[in-house]
């Protein structure tokens, strides 16, 4: 028989770090919830993971619950400290103000935290086990969406009976409206992980299983979307991806030479439409004629693939060819009209917002579009914040995982946070001068410790400085020297940050990210988290969402979500 114990000494510091937190859980200690001593990684189990998550929750939640009626999770992805950190010196100094002291929406919530991004196999992660964790309260594999630890990457046999109820599913069971918006496909890792169950990230068609040795009877993330089996499906599903969705014989209305991919003869769009009270659309102008009094279910694919960068959807390339010019939303636009959807219901919503290429930016090595992205994402935010209610809305903002951007050197308050560093190599040194590196060459403050902006040629683009988008498929030899940038408009959009380490696409990081919060429960959320104890303390805020974990059975004798609730028994019923 295993001994029990309460959930090791971070815990008990938690347990002593919320009795000085704000809010009604602050009159009474909460009731310590017993958790299996284990040996870790070797003996950790989906089950371990949520009765884990559940008690570090509770420890910070409290014994009087919060009253969140409604739930937006705001997910930027790849949006690591520093990022946000430069995003906001560059929003500030945009706007004609002092960078250093501006401060991004979500970074004027009340309530934060760091979250711990590791998956059970990887020390830096990818976004599909971390989703995973924010959405299921459970850590899984890399490339997981959704599905426990025990099954094995890209096969569909092995994750039978493996996947695990996401909060957006319980909110579906509870009657609420649901909803994700993203600026990628919407079958991408992150927005997948709301409702989709699948060993394989990639698997986003029908011909992506099927191209798979060991992809079998699985369902595609697309079709997974359309046929969500619980409640009445999503209510609104925004983003990009059409692609996925539709069939070889039909073409894309913006890349006109481009069919679907679909070959199981599943048209999901009309699929979509033909339900009562549904509209799909697909550019700004039928985005922004639609009409809500008559709309319960929304599909908006803006793209054949992922949604333009802010900045190119703000700036399309001039002569494209093979397009028709069609306008996209921008994401605070998405955000805006999923909430007039999704108010309607009055038994309250859960949504998630993803600006998921944060994280594409910086892949590309191109920082200009990263933090551009993150702005955007900010605005989302300011949107949601000026729409919702604090006292029966609880916004949670975070990341799934970090990248390697870098913020280095000694450069002078004001100093253009894209630009050559002005101020000196070192403390001593600090000045207006242009700041050198011991081979007397300037550099910028941001940089990667990997990526393609290494400065050696490659067979797309000579030695020295890249320029965005550098696709390659070799490299020549090491380069020479560092590239001098004196006459280098370092902050140009497509200018590319040097990388130390050549990458075809820059890595995340494995470092914590960090979570901002406001609204019922949000003082929960403090100190230094597991990632999947944000799906607990959302959980555990929300009483919709806790009822309905109640009520198929995870619940203890203290009403609190402890036990991994079985989602096959829940389809069955």
């Amino acid at each position: 028989m295993k001994a029990l114990c309460l959930l090791s000494a971070a815990v008990a510091v938690t347990l002593s770090a919320c009795a000085s937190q704000p809010g009604p859980s602050a009159a009474r200690a909460p009731t310590p919830i017993a958790v299996p001593v284990i040996q870790r990684p070797q003996q950790e189990t989906a089950a371990w993971w949520f009765t884990a998550g559940a008690a570090a929750a509770h420890a910070n939640v409290g014994h009087t619950p919060p009253r969140a009626k409604n739930v937006i999770v705001f997910l930027g992805d790849g949006m690591s400290i520093p990022t946000i950190a430069a995003a906001h010196i560059l929003m500030g100094q945009r706007q004609g103000k002092d960078g250093e002291s501006a401060r991004l929406a979500f970074e004027t919530l009340p309530y934060t935290a760091l979250s711990r991004t590791y998956e059970t196999d990887a020390q830096t992660p990818d976004s599909a086990g971390t989703m995973s964790a924010i959405m299921t309260g459970v850590k899984t594999r890399a490339g997981f969406i959704s599905v426990t630890q025990a099954a094995e990457r890209a096969d569909c046999a092995s994750s039978r009976g493996q996947e695990v109820l996401t909060a957006l599913e319980l909110a579906e069971l509870a009657g609420l409206s649901t909803g994700a918006v993203t600026t990628t496909k919407i079958t991408h890792a992150t927005p997948a992980a709301t409702y989709g169950h699948l060993p394989e990230r990639n698997w986003e068609s029908d011909v992506d299983v099927a191209q798979s040795p060991k992809g079998g009877d699985c369902v595609d993330f697309a079709r997974q979307l359309v046929e969500q089996p619980f409640g009445d499906g999503l209510e609104v599903a925004l983003g990009g991806g059409r692609e996925n969705f539709m069939l070889p014989t039909q073409r894309d209305p913006e890349e006109t030479g481009r069919p679907g991919k679909r070959l199981d003869q599943r048209d999901l769009i009309a699929q979509w439409a033909a339900r009562p009270g549904a509209s799909y659309v697909w550019n700004k102008e039928q985005f922004d004629k639609v009409d809500i009094s008559s709309t319960r279910h929304l599909l908006g694919l803006f793209e054949r693939s992922h949604m333009r960068f802010d900045h190119d959807r703000l700036n399309p390339p001039a002569g494209e060819t093979g397009r028709v010019a069609a306008d996209e939303p921008s994401l605070a636009d998405m955000t805006r009209t999923a909430l007039k959807l999704l108010k309607k219901n009055p038994k309250g919503y859960f949504l998630m917002v993803e600006g998921g290429r944060i994280d594409h930016g910086h892949h590309a090595g191109n920082a200009f579009r990263a933090l551009t992205d993150t702005i955007a994402f900010s605005d989302a935010v300011q949107v949601a914040m000026d729409d919702t209610d604090v006292a029966d809305t609880l916004i949670v903002v975070t990341s799934d995982h970090s990248h390697t951007l870098t913020f280095a050197g000694y450069p002078q308050r004001g100093n253009p946070i894209l630009g050559l560093v002005h101020g000196g190599s070192d403390f001593e040194d600090a000045g207006a001068t242009l700041a050198l590196d011991q081979h007397k060459l300037p550099y910028t403050t941001l940089g990667y410790a990997n990526g393609p902006g290494y400065a050696g040629a490659s067979d797309s683009q000579p030695e020295g400085p890249k320029t965005y988008p550098h696709y390659y498929r070799s490299l020549g030899k090491p380069a020479s020297r560092r590239p001098d940038l004196t006459k280098v408009d370092t902050e140009a959009p497509d200018y590319m940050q040097e990388s130390t380490v050549p990458f075809m696409s820059e890595s995340h990081g494995g470092e914590d990210v960090a979570i901002f919060a406001r609204g019922p429960g949000a003082q929960a959320f403090h100190g230094e988290l597991e990632q999947n104890v944000i799906f607990h303390i959302i959980a555990q805020s929300a009483p919709a969402l806790r009822k309905q974990l109640c009520a198929i059975g995870s619940c203890n004798a203290d009403q609190v979500p402890v036990t991994l609730p079985d989602r096959a028994k829940v389809l069955a019923k």
